[in-house]
């Protein structure tokens, strides 16, 4: 086991200027007011406090002779002039990358271009970028927002635009923007505006997360830059973000073989020496983790003893707890759960009771911090040792070849293993050689090479690829973030490693489904199921538990020449069972309805004498067909053409006129229907000879 610490770990230059100008402004004795705090870090900005040291919301905040201390994060050009209309004594801490981009933003808005900023537009840092802008200017966070800007604002792509980014702003991410930039902004000028120190701190970052199974994270949760090296890192491999040495976790040091360490711009050398410290003793300790939480039992008043809180208050990111102590007890949400879907009010309510663990107590603010979390990951760790198989029936492992941490079941042993260990009927000959298994539920919180990662109460459980869908090589992607029920196939104590599979209990869930439904299934009976695949001569439709076919003849009353032309992949439908054969168990669908058939609509809307208006399609010498519903067409023979003698269809129609005629027959058997024209010429002669008679009398 190692512990490496990240070169770059600590204060950057601008907020170590920064610390040190209010420092120095304390020893001298001046009364010190900061605008906004001075660094993302309680224990500094409380240090501050304590020698005199106040924050001001505002300039006008300020009272007396107290001198105002702009942070490094910088201000708007508005903020200056208010300082200046109250003639404030004031100290300049803003860091010099950020004033040059102040510079930057401040001439290209003179000279007419638009301004685009890369960062969190909420942040200080971006605010006061923002505020130097005397024109148009957007914000953007990522790839996503970028493109959404663009496509919001037409013409925007053709204008002259200057890009800056927050000095803070992910580097991976600034390339991908960037690039996007160059490609559609014509006249883009970019200024690569990261801080070196911040590109340097990522790099690190990213590089000791990829050697390592656990990074530990210091710095202020409210600092941006802290925030991005734990988003970072956490995309390699386990990441706790800590402000101080008492939030690290005793389970999560012990668990892991390698640790990085890393740390935010706003974090001192002490607090980062501490944490080094503290699991530098907790790996050095010889005691036993679940040792310890027994003895907390036993004792009192110390951090690491067990007690029992009730609920009392729920907010977005913590609870509060009554511990029967002057203090009040305190649960954050990421000690409250592993389940990142939860949130506070998902896992409790007021007045429950919990038992829980003391991280740490603050007798200065009032408050004992606790977990629920770390308990329930080492009674978690019990039940999975508990539901392991025995020794003998365990598959063998190989371990990745990139990553020593990461070990893979082999895939054939460990199929054929979680076969055996799922809880299918058994053979009477030997039911005592096998145990019911036991069925977990977790979250997939990560996707890595070979598997997915499940948490069960805080427990890392490795699900092999092989093992992680009903079927090979189903993408992984779609598990993460998803509860999912698996059970425990290989477990080694000594290194804190399990292996699950959830595959077996889907083919177990898909046996089940499959002997209720042939048991259940019936002619006429109606699905509703989704397009699985297609082929010349049909469809097949997954119904849940089977597949069946719906032949190409059946999906349409019209001739087609291919099923895409009725259905596409992923299409949900409904059809009927037209015949089922439960000894073969093969299933024949139908999808075209009765109702729809066009001879039954022939039937039932256009009986004998109906006169219709309806399009030539064919011109044989015989007459003339029209079409008078999708997949009927009609005869009007050369005789009912007109009321005159006609020697060819096409000296009175042609394709594609629309004709009136009078339906004259209908032979459902045969599918044969005849019309006429000339009736209706005939019917209206007798009328337009009583209109002239009664026009001569007139």
């Amino acid at each position: 086991m190692g512990i490496f610490l990240a070169k770059t770990a600590g204060f950057c230059f601008g907020v170590n200027r920064a610390v040190e100008m209010v420092d120095s402004l304390l020893n001298e004795g001046k009364k010190v007011y900061t605008l906004g705090p001075i660094i993302h870090n309680s224990a500094v900005v409380s240090d501050f406090e304590r020698r005199g040291a106040s924050i001001a919301d505002k300039p006008s905040d300020v009272t007396g002779d107290g001198v105002l201390v702009i942070r490094s994060h910088g201000v708007a050009e508005s903020v200056y002039n208010e300082i200046s209309e109250l003639s404030l004594s004031f100290c300049d801490a803003t860091c010099p990358f950020v004033a040059k981009i102040h510079n930057i933003v401040s001439e290209a808005s003179a000279r007419g271009e638009v301004v685009l900023i890369a960062g969190d537009a909420r942040h200080p840092e971006v605010l006061g970028i923002s505020g130097h802008c005397k024109g148009e200017y957007f914000v953007f966070s990522n790839d996503t927002e970028l493109a959404e800007l663009t496509k919001d604002n037409p013409g925007l792509a053709q204008k002259s635009v200057t890009v800056v980014a927050q000095t803070t702003f992910n580097s991976e991410l600034w390339k991908i923007c960037s690039e996007k930039i160059k490609k559609v902004y014509t006249n883009a000028t970019i200024f690569d505006t990261i801080c070196n120190a911040t590109l340097q701190r990522q790099r690190e970052a990213v590089e000791l997360s990829r050697k390592c199974d656990l990074m530990v994270v210091i710095g202020g949760r409210h600092s941006s830059n802290t925030q991005k090296l734990g988003h970072i890192c956490s995309e390699n491999c386990r990441t706790l973000l800590v402000e101080s040495a008492s939030e690290i976790d005793p389970a999560a040091v012990r668990a892991a073989h390698n640790i990085g360490i890393t740390a935010g711009a706003s974090t001192p050398a002490g607090i980062i020496k501490e944490v080094l410290s503290s699991m530098t003793e907790i790996i050095n300790s010889d005691e036993n983790f679940e040792a310890m939480l027994e003895e907390s039992l036993r004792t009192s008043n110390t951090n690491g003893k067990v007690v029992k809180g009730i609920v009392v208050s729920i907010a977005p990111n913590e609870i509060y707890v009554d511990v029967g102590r002057k203090q009040s007890g305190v649960v954050l949400l990421e000690e409250l759960t592993d389940n990142p879907n939860l949130s506070t009010e998902d896992c409790v309510k007021i007045g429950d009771e919990l038992e829980l663990m003391i991280l740490r107590t603050n007798d200065q603010e009032g408050y004992i911090y606790l977990s629920k979390r770390v308990l329930d990951s080492v009674r978690a760790w019990d039940e999975i040792k508990a539901a392991a198989p025995k020794i003998s029936d365990r598959p063998r492992r190989r371990r990745d070849d990139d990553d020593e941490d990461v070990f893979h079941a082999d895939d054939e042993q460990t199929e054929a293993k979680a076969e055996e260990a799922a809880p299918v009927e058994e053979t009477p000959a030997q039911p005592e050689e096998k145990k019911e298994p036991v069925i977990f539920e977790g979250v997939v919180t990560e996707v890595i090479k070979g598997g997915v990662i499940v948490s069960y109460k805080g427990v890392k459980v490795f699900v092999p690829a092989s093992q992680a869908t009903a079927t090979r090589n189903e993408p992984l992607e779609g598990l993460l973030k998803k509860t999912v029920k698996f059970i425990v196939i290989e477990v080694n104590p000594s290194r804190r490693r399990a292996v699950g599979s959830i595959r077996a209990l889907l083919n177990k869930e898909r046996k089940e489904k499959e002997a209720k439904f042939w048991e259940e299934i019936a002619e006429g009976a109606v699905f509703t199921g989704t397009v699985k695949s297609l082929t010349t001569y049909g469809a097949f439709v997954d119904l849940g538990a089977v597949d069946g076919m719906v032949h190409i003849s059946e999906l349409s009353w019209n001739r087609i020449k291919h099923p895409s032309e009725v259905v596409n992949v992923g299409d949900v439908v409904e059809v009927f069972v037209k015949k089922v054969d439960k000894e073969k168990r093969k299933i024949s669908l139908g999808y075209k309805k009765t109702e729809d058939n066009p001879w039954e609509i022939m039937k039932n809307k256009y009986p004998v004498g109906t006169v219709i208006e309806a399009p030539v399609v064919g011109t044989p010498t015989f007459g003339a067909f029209v079409n008078i519903l999708p997949g009927i067409d009609g005869l009007v023979h050369i005789s009912q053409l007109s009321n005159t003698r006609v020697e060819a269809p096409t000296d009175v129609v042609k394709v594609g006129d629309v004709v009136r005629a009078v339906i004259t027959e209908v032979d459902l058997e045969r599918k044969r229907v005849s019309l006429s024209m000339r009736k209706l010429l005939e019917d209206s002669e007798p009328v337009e000879e009583e209109i002239e008679e009664g026009a001569d009398e007139e």
